[in-house]
């Protein structure tokens, strides 16, 4: 029997073999990009240009948080776009309702804020339960509920759009314009969304029951998981992330439309992809989801920056990407 003295250190070749590749393939991915847009353009390092691209990567990014609990769970959300659209609309409507003087600006923007954060709530809740409990398949559920939503929202507008009233707008725009310690709010509130994303997912049961779901869900079950209530669980939390983007969103344009959140879902279901997150289920993790959202908004900012292709083709581009990165997943898994 060998002891700690006459035990064989392991090679440099086990150790490497050790090495979470795959997991590492993400981030790679993010610095050959950042390397290309340095040296595509001079102001692609530049602060201004590096805090622009994570502003807007913070709306995708939080709604792909919480779709990472719904893939991982073996689950999937078509109707985050149109939900966002629907919320932003219906909160819009009711701070200009509430806007007569009772309340104060601030004191309406609050009230505006909880509305949206409860109702995410209920409309994740409600993909969830009729998912679980009416055993429908998610994406025939969610590619309802995305025509509800869109629909509701383009009633609301009356086929036009939706404004904040001015008054409103100056109390509420600080929440996407301003800053804390030089750093955007939007971002710092997606890092907030991904460390807690992370402890949940990462560190607690619930995060371990999510995993075994999606692996396979009949052993879960005979494992004694609450296969109905965790899943319907991945869909309130998506639906909650889905709240915080919007609350986010808002303050940007200050208006809503029938065209709010289009290509949503699939610049979300991409990021989760690209982080290495399995499509269908049971492995994933939550930075590699912020850093694909990085990616997609670096990957429109180079665009963008070097006009190599139109901006109009950054769906074609992200629809590409989906399809190359469940391919090689495959490729992986055939080996």
């Amino acid at each position: 029997m060998s002891t700690p003295e006459t035990a064989a250190a392991p090679s440099w070749r086990a150790r490497l073999r050790r090495v979470p590749w795959q997991q590492l393939t993400p981030l790679a991915g993010l610095v050959l990009l950042v390397v290309v847009g340095a040296l595509m353009h001079p102001a692609f390092l530049t602060s201004t240009n590096l805090f622009n691209v994570l502003t807007r990567s913070a709306f995708i990014g939080i709604i792909a948080v919480g779709g990472t609990f719904v893939i991982i769970g073996g689950g999937i959300d078509l109707s985050v776009g149109s939900m966002a659209a629907f919320l932003s609309g219906a909160m819009i409507l009711l701070m200009n309702g509430l806007h007569d003087g009772t309340l104060s600006p601030v004191g309406v923007v609050l009230v505006g804020v909880g509305l949206v954060l409860g109702s995410g709530l209920l409309a994740g809740a409600a993909n969830g339960l009729a998912i679980t409990r009416g055993r429908i398949e998610p994406f025939i559920v969610t590619l309802g509920t995305l025509g509800i939503f869109r629909s509701l929202v383009t009633y609301l507008a009356d086929g036009g759009t939706i404004s904040l009233d001015f008054a409103l707008r100056g109390v509420y725009r600080p929440v996407f314009y301003g800053s804390f310690l030089g750093i955007p709010i939007p971002v710092w509130a997606f890092a907030v969304v991904a460390v807690l994303g992370a402890i949940l997912l990462h560190r607690t049961r619930f995060g371990r029951y999510v995993r075994a779901i999606g692996s396979n869900q009949e052993v879960a079950r005979y494992a004694a998981i609450r296969v109905a209530r965790i899943r319907t669980l991945t869909y309130v939390i998506q639906g909650l992330c889905v709240a915080i983007a919007v609350v986010l969103y808002v303050p940007r344009l200050g208006s809503a439309s029938a065209s709010t959140g289009i290509l949503w879902e699939l610049e979300a279901i991409a990021a989760v992809i690209i982080g290495g997150t399995a499509l269908k289920g049971g492995s994933g993790h939550i930075w590699g989801t912020v850093v694909g959202a990085i990616m997609l908004s670096l990957i429109g900012n180079v665009l963008n920056l070097t006009s190599a292709i139109s901006e109009y083709l950054n769906g074609t581009v992200q629809g590409l990407i989906i399809i190359g990165a469940v391919f090689l997943q495959r490729g992986r898994q055939g080996r």
